[in-house]
């Protein structure tokens, strides 16, 4: 286990009403080591100064969620159907967020609903190729992320991490292409603790929140230690098993902006009130993790 303290960063999602620069300025003030960088947040024309922002703040980046973040549709949250669009438009994003230099690139695959699972598997497997390439000319890495399995029909054709490598190496095992790791979506996994110790690796990123039960819908979640996932121990297999990046909290709560208005909304709060609680939860779970 690591003797030093954590290194912790916050994805901007977390805050979503927020904008890129009171972002950089809560995160800088709160004490946080880094940032997740959401391309939604980048204003049209206006990255160069983003950018700068984030290099006079001294926050490390963490993994970068695109525009498009899948190559199959993601029909919850919109964009083009198309698979060869979203291919297009993830490959600019790569371009675009390239001088963030994150620690990933986040890429779902999206779902398979409507296609013959061969077909909807050969695409995203040609799609992460492409990618690959792209992405390995920029010196980057794509992150590819397991999504929850319980209710991940409209979401994913991947759900573990076993599931994650055996696509990238459909793919080619490219060197660009790495593993976003998020507790969300795999705390509830029968083989956790072998699949991290195995791939720790490949991570690119880590992603910290907590899952409600029962939960209200797929932007419901918790802060860590305030669910039923077993945090603590998860954070505590990542240590062990060599995880010295960014713990990015990242946390989906929805206000009304997806349809959902939880009257106990996280993205309701402001991010003053937020970070530091969210810190204090983060904080806490580490700690009962040196006892895990």
């Amino acid at each position: 286990m690591s003797a030093g303290a954590p290194r912790v960063s916050f994805s901007q999602v977390t805050t979503l009403q927020s904008s890129f620069a009171d972002d950089i300025r809560a995160y800088a003030d709160a004490g946080l080591d880094g940032i997740g960088v959401w391309e939604l947040k980048l204003r049209e024309g206006r990255d160069a100064e983003a950018l700068e922002q984030l290099e006079a703040s001294g926050l490390a980046s963490a993994s970068a969620v695109p525009l498009v973040p899948s190559i199959l549709p993601l029909p919850l949250l919109g964009g083009p159907d198309d698979p060869a669009e979203r291919l297009d438009a993830l490959c600019a994003s790569l371009h675009r967020l390239a001088p963030f230099r994150p620690s990933g690139i986040v890429c779902l695959t999206g779902t398979g609903a409507g296609r013959d699972p061969e077909d909807a598997r050969a695409i995203v497997a040609d799609g992460l190729r492409t990618i690959a390439a792209e992405a390995e000319s920029l010196g980057l890495i794509v992150a590819v992320e397991p999504h929850q399995r319980e209710g991940g029909e409209q979401w994913t054709i991947v759900s573990t991490i076993p599931d994650a490598v055996d696509l990238i190496r459909e793919a080619g095992d490219s060197p660009a292409l790495g593993l976003q790791f998020d507790v969300w979506h795999l705390w509830n996994t029968p083989t956790l603790e072998d699949d991290i110790e195995r791939e720790i690796g490949r991570f690119a990123g880590v992603h910290v929140s907590d899952a409600r039960e029962p939960t209200r819908g797929w932007a419901d979640r918790v802060l860590p230690g305030e669910g039923t996932a077993d945090v603590a121990h998860i954070i505590s297999l990542l240590d062990r098993a060599g995880w010295d990046g960014l713990y990015d909290i990242e946390i989906f709560s929805d206000d009304g902006t997806f349809g959902s208005s939880y009257p106990d909304s996280l993205w309701a709060v402001p991010a003053a009130d937020l970070l530091p609680r969210a810190l204090a939860a983060f904080h806490e779970a580490w700690e009962a993790s040196r006892v895990a």
